[in-house]
């Protein structure tokens, strides 16, 4: 199986751990991965910021990179969604639609492609809180949405829950949106804030020592949120706790 990894322009620049521990993760699991090195941004801040257009030239170089590729893995359900159902600002030629049609997020490749339920080199014997980021909930839906009459599922929990020694905090409002949202967070600074405080808060009422996530733009968002409300929680992404980090 040839598996590209492909690294969210912000987790390269700010959080490389994570991008490493994707790797060594696809890796313990038999995949064989290659990093194009011409990757850059996906397209997705110029989309979401309504300059579609703009987003062209990045969604071309995106294919140009990934074309080659059985899967495309990354991180970061927001980036993958753009991917998958916004790559729309170049030619539909077989090329695009291999791409979109074969990017996956990190939790859904190892869940539903690999169909991994084990992860026997892993041990973190912490309360975390499970952070789904919007992305992830409602546009991959890699968990039931709590404000639909529907089967509850989850599988980043289901990953997790595979993990030796961990303990789960339920947050009240689990579901809510954390205020990051890409570029709202620039544009809605003080709306965006609020949220972030609302969300660390709740997970820290509920006993976390640790927000997990998925999504690690949303942890970005949340850490300086608990920074600022000095508030004594840990931010990792589900990589990082899958590959066996040690904290």
């Amino acid at each position: 199986m040839k598996v590209a990894l492909f690294v969210p322009c912000f987790i390269d620049a700010f959080f490389p751990d994570v991008a490493v521990a994707t790797l060594e993760l696809l890796e313990r699991f038999g995949c064989e991965v290659a990093y194009p090195l011409d990757q850059t941004c996906c397209g997705q801040p110029m989309a979401n910021s309504g300059c579609h257009t703009d987003a062209a030239g990045a969604e071309a170089l995106f294919v140009r990179n990934f074309a080659g590729y059985d899967h495309i893995v990354g991180p970061s359900a927001s980036c993958i969604h753009h991917v998958r159902e916004n790559l729309i600002a170049i030619p539909q030629t077989d090329e695009v639609k291999h791409v979109r049609e074969n990017a996956y997020e990190l939790v859904e490749f190892l869940h539903d492609v690999l169909g991994v339920r084990e992860f026997p080199w892993a041990e973190f014997p912490h309360t975390v809180g499970l952070h789904n980021g919007c992305a992830a909930l409602r546009a991959l839906r890699t968990a039931s949405m709590s404000e639909l009459n529907e089967t509850p599922f989850s599988k980043p929990m289901t990953l997790l829950s595979a993990v030796k020694g961990i303990r789960f905090a339920m947050p009240k409002r689990p579901d809510e949106c954390c205020g990051f949202g890409g570029t709202f967070s620039v544009y809605e600074e003080p709306v965006s804030a609020r949220m972030g405080y609302d969300k660390v808060q709740d997970h820290h009422g509920a006993g976390a020592e640790y927000i997990v996530s998925a999504d690690m733009s949303c942890l970005m968002h949340q850490k300086g949120c608990a920074e600022r409300l000095e508030l004594p929680v840990k931010f990792l992404h589900i990589a990082q706790v899958l590959n066996g980090v040690r904290e």
